[in-house]
């Protein structure tokens, strides 16, 4: 098995007279990957991006990248590290390819003009490269950052929140670049609010909340694991009691008998192919119904549904 090209192992960060960020995590990144980290504010997400960036200093625990102990070998390691934050953190009044170039050359990297024009024409920055950052949009001053954050050319990018107040026309073209970044054998490691943007994207999804990761695993297979589906079946006369044969389905019906809902399997097949036993079912009991409506469970719900019970635990 290929040598993750992160490995975080009992990564604790405990702030002076607050609260405990990060409690033990646990991580690896796999090479050439997409992994979304989801959790809600206050999760560990930008305090777990910032302790592999070299922006906080861990309690305990490693961290390795690239094979390289971080605490001994920061800056090798780091050079090679790209971040995108979420906080808009640059001189407003410096020109958009000033403050690129400049980010080129930070990590030692030698100047390369045209590596710096592809990136910017890649970003849809060019029209935009002699106007000061401070006169952009919320959107374009984001871009701005990611375009920074590359000019270095690194092969593991943090992205936190790249896509936090961006229009939607925007956001679907930064999902456009960070697919093209993966093809470029970069690895992505994104923490979002927009978690159809983990569902779009993302190869893995890691969940965490109060500084613990809760969950790692493929995204496809997580939805198949924990999503539901759900169907509305509309009946053609009421039905008083449900038969035998159709109580064996998770099943219930409506007040006024009308509607048949069914909530169980899975979102990625199990639950539909039930749905089809069950209205075979119908059928054989001499039932009627006259449309049916199946909704899947998106990542969303999981993702909402996974929260509640730890809450509850």
């Amino acid at each position: 098995m290929q040598e993750p090209i992160l490995s975080i192992r009992g990564l604790t960060k405990t702030y002076k007279n607050g609260p405990r960020a990060l409690d033990s995590v646990d991580l690896d990144i796999r090479r050439g990957e997409i992994f979304a980290l989801l959790g809600p504010n206050g999760a560990g997400k930008t305090t777990l991006i910032g302790a592999v960036c070299g922006l906080v200093r861990p309690t305990g625990g490693t961290i390795h990248a690239f094979g390289h102990d971080l605490s001994r070998d920061w800056r090798s390691a780091r050079a090679r590290i790209g971040l995108v934050p979420q906080e808009l953190s640059t001189d407003m009044f410096e020109t958009v390819r000033r403050a690129v170039t400049y980010s080129q050359g930070l990590f030692g990297k030698p100047r390369d003009p045209a590596r710096i024009d592809e990136i910017l024409r890649s970003l849809s920055l060019w029209d935009k490269r002699d106007s000061q950052i401070r006169a952009l949009s919320g959107g374009m001053k984001r871009r701005v950052l990611i375009a920074k954050a590359l000019a270095h050319d690194p092969e593991l990018l943090f992205l936190d929140e790249p896509t936090a107040g961006v229009d939607v026309e925007l956001r679907k073209d930064m999902w456009q670049q960070i697919a093209a970044l993966k093809e470029r054998g970069v690895t992505i490691i994104l923490t979002t609010h927009y978690i159809e943007e983990a569902e779009e994207m993302a190869d893995r999804v890691g969940i965490i909340r109060g500084g613990r990761i809760l969950m790692v695993d493929e995204k496809r297979a997580m939805m198949e694991r924990l999503g539901t589906t759900e169907a509305v079946i509309d009946l053609a006369a009421p039905l008083s009691d449900i038969p035998p044969a159709i109580a064996a389905f998770p099943v219930e019906t409506s007040t006024d008998g009308l509607r048949l809902i069914y909530r169980g399997g899975n979102g990625q097949g199990g639950g539909r192919a039930q749905v089809a036993q069950l209205t075979q079912a119908l059928t054989r009991a001499g039932i009627g119904y006259t449309s049916i409506d199946i909704h899947d469970s998106s990542l969303e719900d999981i993702f909402v549904g996974l929260l509640g019970e730890k809450e509850a635990a």
